[in-house]
């Protein structure tokens, strides 16, 4: 849609381009759940947040329960249990990232992007975030985009570091066990750009 973009190589999911034409965006979606830079909870109370995307994708349990334990999973029910009704706009920005979260593990993606997720928000909330991509990690695969180099270091197991250059955009630098490319970088791009020696 960009004209002059180009788009080269394979996104892989379970074995399947992502990019091959016939698949299907939906059920993409049902098993890649997304976590956006800047909170965007929809217009409608903290409980519909929630039970829109399962009511959309057929689920036929408890959506008390599903609200509750999506809540729990992402450390936001205790302060919000009782305003469920509530217009989630309400929410102060750490909380409305939050839900976010608890709306895409509504839905018991496979994995979860999450692209900056905590640029936009203060250090507490940010370090709640963190705190909760810890816990999360246990039961997803989680994919963060982070230009944050100590938050990238806190909550990886694995880190990939992207260049561009004149020539080409995006390209993978170096990718590793977190502890080893922070510590022992391959590649002396990437060390400069640890160090904050790298421009």
């Amino acid at each position: 849609m960009i004209p002059g973009s180009t788009l080269k190589g394979q996104v892989l999911f379970n074995g399947h381009d992502l990019y091959e034409p016939q698949v299907d965006a939906v059920l993409v979606r049902r098993k890649i759940g997304m976590v956006f830079q800047k909170p965007n909870p929809f217009p409608k109370s903290i409980y519909e947040n929630i039970a829109w995307g399962a009511r959309i994708n057929g689920f036929k349990g408890d959506y008390d329960e599903l609200v509750e334990t999506s809540l729990k999973g992402a450390a936001l029910w205790d302060e919000v249990k009782d305003k469920l009704k509530q217009n989630a706009l309400r929410l102060s920005g750490g909380q409305q990232q939050r839900l976010c979260i608890a709306r895409a593990i509504a839905v018991q993606p496979e994995i979860i992007l999450m692209d900056e997720p905590a640029s936009a928000l203060d250090p507490i909330a940010t370090g709640r975030i963190e705190e909760l991509i810890l816990e999360l990690k246990n039961d997803y695969t989680i994919i963060i985009v982070t230009h944050n180099m100590g938050q990238a270091s806190r909550v990886s197991d694995y880190t990939a570091f992207f260049m561009v250059d004149e020539k080409r955009t995006g390209y993978l630098q170096e990718y590793a066990q977190t502890e080893q490319l922070f510590l022992n970088p391959q590649h002396k791009k990437t060390e400069e750009y640890i160090s904050g020696k790298f421009g």
